[in-house]
């Protein structure tokens, strides 16, 4: 493995820490304010983190264009509005799936949270079926191997799923839906400015949601800025700009096994910090749901390129 790759898998390995940790904050911050309050303040923050970096990328940009192009002004006028539309989409999805995330960690724990958001990894090829997208039998095996894991890890012995697993399996599925629309937007716009509208988006949307069922104050937020700031700052700002640096030069299947290590910091944030504990099928649950994580992303291998996912 060359050196760039090398530092890139630990980059994106330091990336899934950070956001399997971002589960343990998401609950500790909980204990303060409501979980729509939570991710409007988290996600303002997000967005704003990532307008030092937009002006750090536009500024080395325009140091390296030797001419200016006529109908640039148009053009860009143009680039801004479809980023801005599918921002909101974006933004719009992603609220859903982080509601959805956050509500569930209220009466599940941090580890089983991370490794049932971590289908999406299953479900992305899957629903690229109806995108006519190829998928391969290693996404079948993949995935059922991943459903018995979730069997062991959420269902009990009397045959029932707890509130907050199953509102994190639905939510899995919207990860999965943005997941695939963040792959279809990045193409045509700047991934980071995406990003920073998304944020603003699903911020916008959840304060809204906030300041009409919750009740939003300032001594609230106050204890549990040290959460929110992790959630915002560093799970959004520094982890995805540490996502698109490590994706440059890493292959595929390389990134995606080190991205997927998300779901296993977050149990063991919850171990340390929580002092969260899983019964013994809790555990080959999340094992069995690992390594059908892994087989989905088999057929990676020998491919040149990473489809950026958020």
């Amino acid at each position: 493995m060359k050196t760039k790759e090398v530092k890139s898998v630990f980059i994106l390995l330091l990336t899934a820490a950070i956001w399997g940790f971002a589960f343990v904050a998401q609950r500790v911050g909980m204990q303060h304010v409501g979980a729509f309050t939570f991710n409007g303040v988290r996600f303002a923050l997000g967005s704003m983190s990532l307008l030092p970096v937009i002006y750090f990328f536009n500024k080395k940009n325009n140091e390296k264009k030797d001419e200016i192009i006529e109908n640039e002004e148009s053009e860009q006028k143009a680039n801004l509005k479809t980023t801005i539309k599918s921002g909101v989409i974006a933004g719009s999805i992603l609220f859903i799936a982080a509601s959805l995330q956050q509500i569930g960690l209220i009466y599940t724990t941090a580890g089983k949270a991370g490794f049932i958001t971590s289908l999406y990894i299953v479900l992305v090829p899957i629903l690229g079926i109806f995108l006519k997208q190829k998928t391969h039998i290693t996404t079948w095996i993949g995935a059922l191997t991943a459903v018995v894991g979730l069997y062991f890890l959420s269902i009990n012995e009397s045959l029932t799923i707890e509130f907050g697993d199953f509102l994190e399996i639905i939510g899995a599925f919207f990860w999965a839906i943005h997941i695939q629309l963040i792959d279809k937007f990045v193409k045509n716009v700047d991934a980071i400015k995406l990003s920073s509208i998304q944020f603003a988006t699903c911020s916008i949307f959840s304060l809204i949601t906030a300041f009409i069922i919750e009740d939003v104050n300032i001594a609230g937020i106050s204890n549990a800025i040290i959460p929110i700031l992790y959630g915002g700052i560093m799970s959004a700002g520094v982890a995805y700009t540490l996502q698109a640096i490590g994706q440059k030069h890493a292959k595929p299947s390389h990134a995606a096994i080190a991205l997927s290590m998300e779901a296993v910091f977050a149990a063991i944030g919850g171990i340390l910090l929580l002092s969260e504990t899983l019964p013994l099928r809790g555990y080959l649950g999340c094992a069995l749901m690992m390594v059908g994580m892994l087989i989905t992303q088999t057929e990676n291998f020998g491919k040149s390129k990473v489809a950026k996912a958020d």
